[in-house]
């Protein structure tokens, strides 16, 4: 067990006896992956801002009945990406899921030029994602965003390994068909990644 999944443990007993320190660390610790989770799906800065506070809500009140035996990572990103497919139903995001989030992706100081190919290929890659549904795009943001394993992917989405590995592989097929069809990436950017060999 590693030095974060200790923490965890010793923040999960601090808080359960009213130490706020300890919740206000464990906020700490994980908003930026869980906004990041909630603006993949959600599409929204708002919708994500809310999804993330809501989901340490929740979790502040279900700390007594949390079994604290390792990170505290995957329970938070299964409460963060319910919520966020739930605002995502509710108000159908779908092809604008990935704008704001992808503007994280983006690395500053390159040249003109590339900065601009940079953002073609990431408008591709937002529609690409933001045409798949919230649940695709959660497993594909979970998996090679946040590199949870599949055990791990399998509590959050609360399924089996094989429907994780089945989600994952036809979200990462869909995703590649998006791409194909897109004449605007060159055929390395579509056949050079690693997505869908999960």
């Amino acid at each position: 067990m590693g030095e974060s999944e200790h923490e965890d443990i010793g923040l999960v007993t601090r808080i359960r006896s009213g130490d706020m320190a300890a919740f206000e660390r464990l906020y700490n610790k994980y908003k930026r992956p869980l906004y990041q989770t909630a603006l993949a799906i959600t599409g929204d800065r708002g919708a994500a801002e809310e999804v993330m506070q809501d989901c340490f809500v929740r979790a502040h009140r279900a700390m007594s009945r949390v079994v604290a035996s390792g990170s505290l990572s995957p329970w938070l990103h299964r409460i963060a990406v319910n919520l966020a497919c739930n605002w995502a139903n509710r108000h159908r995001r779908w092809l604008s899921a990935l704008d704001v989030w992808l503007e994280h992706l983006s690395a500053p100081g390159l040249a003109p030029e590339q900065a601009a190919e940079q953002v073609e290929v990431g408008e591709v890659v937002r529609q690409a994602l933001g045409s798949l549904n919230s649940t695709q795009r959660a497993v594909i943001v979970l998996f090679y965003v946040h590199g949870f394993t599949l055990a791990e992917l399998a509590y959050i989405m609360d399924c089996p390994v094989g429907t994780v590995k089945s989600r994952l592989h036809y979200a990462c097929k869909a995703f590649r068909e998006r791409l194909r069809q897109d004449a605007r990436l060159p055929g390395e950017i579509i056949y050079g990644t690693e997505l869908g060999k999960a």
